[in-house]
């Protein structure tokens, strides 16, 4: 009854603070949307020509506060823990979208909004995947930490649809785009108040000396007290002593550590990865596209359905696939795939210009569900994965800052993408798909050569896969100790060690 408890537990608490990917996603979906409102245009007062100026900065001074913000949340979370760090992320938020749904008639003051919810949304970024990895089980972390990627398909389908509702069924007014704004309210405060009712993670209240209190939190997100949950914190105090008898207590040395450099790297590259996929880039790009092959007023519903799929392949991704071909397996398999797809996608754009005059030809068709099946693969792989393995492969003492890095990297080549796109379809046409086939192929040998599996191994597990046998623990050991003994006498043990 303990795990089953324990299991419901872990999945209301991932759930709970990936609010704040949907909150990412929705806020980002909804903008392309209202914007294009003649109830927006009139009311912040610019004209259809100003149009594309003021969707490219109301995208980029989202991502540059979520960028700038990555730098700031990692002290912050490190000094005070996970719960108040995305506490203070939905009050940021919050406060950001209020004054959006204000109807300033200042497109000034609603800049400025947009930077302090990206402010919000980017600390967010940072410490979901690290709270959900710290808090899952080893044997459902990767479930887990794809509900980061889940939600926020779950919150781009739910912007796509509401603009969707209000288009067709208001009239041009002023509450026609306050609702889609406004609603980011909601689940900005569900992410806020729900963290006032979970509890901290362990491995933080272990690393800060409140081991009381760590055996506690992981006592009760693992159901009740075990042999397990004893075995699984010695492990945890084993992994920090460690780390702290070898760097003599200062966090830098161990980012400057050579294993600890190779994780770095590896974050950076899957970051960057993800963006080379073209995903991203086809997202921005999908309506035009489904414009172009003869959608036309259907535009926005066929864009709403395309959401849908993304749900629907990652939900069946986590549910059944990733703890059982693994991190790597997917990232590789899903590489060729978005590859093969980006190539046909090239050949038919290549060969059958689209043209909307013609309306929805088979070729245009068979276009729509290349991209629709390159979603979905992304959606099983690129997608979720990378965010699971960040926050999986650094040791405790520097997963704020590893998480930080790759969380950064992320959105600076978010916005980097988002803007060469729309000028490489201009200048390179059908080409732009060809060189999209040749990075998610790049992409297969890169994760073959470079990416360990990490499936279903613990955190404290992570340092002996990736060589670090400074700061490795013999995990069977400290089982066996935790085995016949109790947590307080390897305790003691680590104690004496340090002595």
């Amino acid at each position: 009854m303990s795990k089953a408890l324990g299991t419901f537990r872990a999945f209301y608490l991932v759930a709970l603070c990936c609010v704040g990917s949907f909150l990412f996603a929705y806020d980002t979906g909804i903008v392309g949307g209202i914007l294009t409102f003649s109830s927006f245009q009139a009311d912040f007062r610019y004209g259809p020509a100003q149009k594309a100026t003021v969707g490219s900065n109301s995208t980029s001074l989202l991502q540059a506060g979520a960028f700038f913000s990555c730098f700031f949340i990692w002290p912050f979370t490190a000094r005070f823990g996970r719960r108040l760090s995305l506490v203070l992320a939905s009050t940021i938020f919050c406060i950001g979208a209020v004054v959006q749904t204000i109807n300033t008639h200042s497109l000034g003051a609603f800049y400025g909004a947009r930077v302090v919810s990206g402010i919000g949304v980017g600390m967010a970024t940072v410490i979901i995947p690290m709270y959900s990895a710290e808090m899952a089980p080893k044997n459902i972390r990767g479930m887990l930490g794809s509900m980061f990627q889940f939600f926020f398909t779950l919150g781009v389908m739910t912007s796509y649809w509401i603009d969707y509702a209000v288009s067709k069924h208001m009239q041009p007014s002023t509450a026609q785009w306050q609702i889609p704004v406004g609603l980011q309210l909601a689940p900005g405060g569900i992410l806020g108040l729900g963290m006032l009712l979970t509890r901290e993670s362990p491995r933080w209240l272990a690393k800060k000396g409140r081991r009381e209190d760590a055996m506690k939190s992981l006592t009760w997100i693992r159901g009740g007290a075990s042999p397990e949950v004893d075995e699984e914190f010695a492990e945890i105090l084993a992994s920090i002593e460690e780390e702290e008898r070898v760097t003599g207590g200062v966090t830098w040395k161990e980012l400057a550590l050579p294993v600890n450099r190779m994780r770095v790297f590896l974050i950076i590259a899957l970051q960057i990865g993800v963006q080379l996929t073209g995903n991203t880039s086809l997202a921005y790009y999908a309506p035009q596209v489904f414009a172009a092959v003869g959608a036309g007023d259907n535009n926005l519903l066929i864009t709403g359905f395309f959401g849908l799929v993304k749900v629907i392949s990652c939900l069946f991704f986590l549910l059944f696939l990733v703890e059982r071909i693994g991190r790597r397996g997917s990232l590789i398999g899903g590489a060729f795939l978005m590859g093969t797809y980006m190539l046909i996608i090239a050949v038919l754009t290549a060969t059958h210009p689209p043209s909307a005059s013609q309306g929805l030809t088979s070729t245009g068709i068979a276009s729509l569900t290349m991209v629709y099946l390159e979603a979905m693969s992304y959606n099983i792989s690129w997608g979720p994965v990378p965010w699971v393995y960040m926050s999986e492969i650094f040791p405790s003492r520097i997963r704020e800052a590893g998480v930080a890095i790759g969380t950064s990297t992320q959105w600076l080549f978010n916005f980097v993408f988002s803007q060469v796109t729309p000028h490489a379809i201009e200048n390179l046409g059908w080409k732009t798909f060809l060189m999209f086939c040749i990075f998610n192929y790049a992409l297969v040998v890169f994760a073959w050569f470079f990416i360990k599996e990490t499936k279903g191994k613990s955190l404290e597990e992570m340092d002996a896969l990736f060589g670090a046998t400074a700061t490795a623990v013999d995990s069977e050991a400290i089982h066996d100790k935790a085995r016949h003994g109790d947590v307080l006498q390897v305790e003691a043990t680590h104690d004496e060690k340090r002595r």
